[in-house]
């Protein structure tokens, strides 16, 4: 069964940042640490804007959030702060995707930076968006110094069913001109008009008190 990520996306400009970091830490992560079948769990912070917050928790397989376990502390059963602080918020994106790409790896240890790149493609183009990404896209980034991974899932019933993740040394190696270099060809000029929904997050590691 394909590795899967849960990553969720928040805007808590309308919130009080301290109150949503303790949650994050002290009750929403370490629930979900608890539940079998969550790997590494991970917090970042935008490097556009710091008032928006990712989480990434690696999943043994999309079944993880179907089970008992994980149900007894999310959706209906989500707690009375987490209701509270998340009721502040505008969620960006709520992803539940199974890896594509490459088999079943993890998120790496150490990462410094992270960026997400979601979205949808038109049909007409589903194909050849997808051949891009495989055979041309995520190689060349994967060959950037400084790129730790590249990932690919696919989520069919969210508001985004592409999302590619890339862990880094640190977010400037997605700032850089070798990183500039390896994104720009013909074949991406092409596909890039038929791009929808396209969500891109340059993040930085959350360090607590930081």
């Amino acid at each position: 069964m394909p590795k899967a990520i849960l990553l969720v996306g928040f805007d808590f400009t309308n919130a009080h940042a301290d109150e949503f970091h303790d949650w994050y830490d002290l009750e929403h992560v370490p629930e979900r640490q608890r539940v079998p079948g969550f790997g590494l769990c991970e917090r970042w912070i935008s490097v556009a804007n710091p008032r928006q917050a990712v989480a990434a928790y690696d999943l043994a397989s999309l079944d993880v959030l179907a089970s008992d376990a994980y149900r007894a502390i999310a959706f209906e059963n989500l707690s009375v702060w987490s209701k509270r602080v998340t009721a502040l918020c505008t969620r960006l994106i709520r992803f539940d995707g199974e890896q594509t790409l490459p088999g079943d790896a993890d998120s790496p240890l150490g990462a410094g930076g992270l960026l997400v790149n979601a979205m949808n493609i038109a049909p007409e183009q589903e194909t050849g968006f997808n051949d891009w990404y495989d055979h041309e896209h995520i190689p060349a980034l994967s060959a950037v110094p400084g790129v730790l991974s590249a990932r690919r899932f696919i989520d069919p019933k969210g508001t985004h069913r592409h999302l590619a993740l890339y862990h880094l040394t640190s977010p400037e190696v997605a700032m850089g001109d070798a990183w500039k270099a390896a994104a720009f060809s013909p074949w991406t000029e092409q596909l890039r008009p038929h791009f929808r929904d396209h969500l891109r997050i340059l993040a930085r590691r959350y360090i607590r008190g930081q």
